[in-house]
């Protein structure tokens, strides 16, 4: 049995016109009760509350991209999460609600309280639907998209597999459209994309393929297998589960040494960081190395920001390059009286330490 987050995006689920697309849905829905019937636990993170909204209602005046959101997922959350208890319950599948907000995720204590509500929804067979809580949420203070925020997920719930459904089958060497253009099956550890991903849109959704690249590197270097496929395909779910060689798609394959989950939030809450820490050139080195190695104060050159113990922190090298993220053991102010002394607490422990090469 595996543990499989489906991120499905606005471009699957509603028509040009912004109204949901029930034939999509139905299908997708159809899928997700198989997955679960040969004994899989699924996480849904469904985009289209905003979209769904937006078809329903025509705005008085102009508004700003904010309150445009918050005034369309108000209304289309609704209808989205309505259609899908109908859905769902035809096969006797309770679904629940889960609206987040990314400042959910920068605190410790924050993060395990909704890692451990979602363990309670599946270990009682409920199958959770996550969304961004757009009512809520000020545009410094998204998501980028429904990528990123389904990465979240899926390290929070010690998933297997996340799945991102698009309206392409993977990515291409090139634009999916230009003649040669083809389909990259495969994505080994460190293998570099940068050359063949377009900085595009999708009409509704507010990512890219950019973003999917990303999110989809930094969870396969943790372990999580992650596939990119065409959400309208046909049967494309349950396909990549079963018998993956039958359906396009771009597989990032899992590095073989997964990381503990401590490690996979400290990965994914780089932009959550309350402070920076610079270090001189022989700390930057050992903490890239392969020895397990702490940041400690004696190869701190600069403290900027205020920070508290427990709270994500940013390092930076002697270049300004990022070496790591880590989990403050220190605070700004104690981190900064112990800066270059020997002898000293380590400001950030190896076992709460994310470096990225």
């Amino acid at each position: 049995m595996s543990r499989i987050v489906v991120k499905v995006g606005s471009n699957v689920l509603t028509r040009r016109d912004g109204k949901p697309d029930v034939t999509n849905m139905s299908a997708l829905v159809d899928q997700i009760a198989t997955l679960r019937e040969d004994g899989h636990e699924v996480v849904l993170v469904s985009s289209g509350a905003v979209a769904c909204g937006r078809g329903a209602i025509n705005p008085s005046r102009q508004l700003d991209s904010v309150a445009s959101r918050q005034l369309y997922s108000s209304i289309g959350q609704i209808r989205l999460i309505n259609l899908y208890s109908q859905l769902f319950g035809a096969y006797g599948i309770v679904i629940g609600q889960v609206l987040t907000q990314k400042e959910n995720f920068d605190s410790r204590s924050g993060y395990l309280n909704q890692r451990a509500c979602m363990q309670t929804m599946l270990e009682n067979g409920v199958l959770p639907i996550v969304n961004e809580n757009d009512t809520a949420s000020l545009t410094e203070l998204m998501f980028t998209d429904n990528d990123e925020l389904s990465g979240l997920i899926a390290a929070m719930t010690d998933a297997d597999i996340l799945v991102i459904l698009s309206n392409v089958d993977g990515i291409y060497t090139g634009a999916p459209s230009e003649p040669g253009s083809r389909l990259i099956g495969r994505v080994a550890p460190g293998e570099d994309l940068s050359g063949y991903v377009v900085a595009s849109k999708s009409g509704f959704g507010r990512g890219g393929m950019g973003t999917k690249c990303g999110i989809a590197r930094k969870l396969a270097d943790e372990g999580v297998a992650v596939y990119i496929a065409c959400g309208t395909r046909p049967g494309v779910l349950v396909d990549l589960i079963r018998r993956p060689a039958e359906v396009p798609h771009t597989l990032f394959v899992p590095a073989p040494d997964a990381l503990s989950t401590v490690k996979r939030w400290i990965a994914h809450s780089a932009s959550f960081a309350k402070g920076v820490v610079r270090v001189d050139a022989k700390a930057a080195e050992a903490l890239l190395s392969d020895r397990p190695t702490s940041l400690l104060p004696v190869g701190v050159t600069a403290v900027e920001g205020e920070w508290e113990e427990g709270d994500i922190v940013t390092i930076l090298g002697p270049s300004a390059e990022r070496v790591a993220v880590g989990r403050a053991s220190l605070s700004s102010a104690e981190t900064a009286e112990a800066m270059g002394l020997r002898g000293q607490r380590p400001v950030v422990h190896y076992d709460y330490l994310y470096t990225e090469n």
